[in-house]
């Protein structure tokens, strides 16, 4: 299990960072899928992704999504933290095989624990995917909180 402790909104400084990664890999895809239940066939079918203009099967734009709400939850500002909103514009598709790395950025501060957070997510050659930015409300105080470890999922 991991321990994480939170920022709360008093410690936050504009321009802080904060970074998270993840390579995607089928299993990513295919959960997703079925979370989401898109299954549009560019993310599920290679035979039928072949034919876009991705040439190849991409992964879902939400997908990189989830992982800057993981950013926001389990980095900055961490556990605690309420999403209100976010604005996301997809800048070059996501492949099988790239590594995802969502930078985040303190961007203002404001008033009754609101903060702007500039949320980007760039591949493994450092390449913008997805370009966006969220308002959160940041916790209040400061605390650590052990992730729960989440059980194995067979895909079948």
């Amino acid at each position: 299990m991991t321990q994480v402790t939170n920022t709360p909104y008093e410690a936050l400084e504009v321009g802080q960072t904060a970074s998270y990664s993840k390579t995607v890999e089928e299993r990513d895809i295919q959960l997703f899928a079925a979370m989401s239940g898109d299954h549009n066939p560019v993310h599920l079918d290679a035979e039928f992704a072949a034919g876009t203009m991705f040439k190849e099967r991409i992964a879902h734009g939400m997908f990189s999504g989830a992982l800057i709400s993981a950013a926001v939850a389990c980095e900055l500002p961490g556990p605690g933290t309420i999403y209100i909103g976010q604005q996301m514009s997809f800048q070059k598709p996501v492949k099988l095989g790239d590594t995802l790395t969502v930078r985040l950025e303190i961007l203002e501060k404001l008033p009754k624990f609101r903060v702007r957070i500039a949320t980007r997510v760039f591949n493994q050659r450092d390449e913008l995917v997805v370009d966006g930015e969220a308002e959160i409300l940041a916790p209040r105080k400061q605390q650590t909180v052990t992730l729960t470890s989440l059980p194995a999922i067979s895909i079948g």
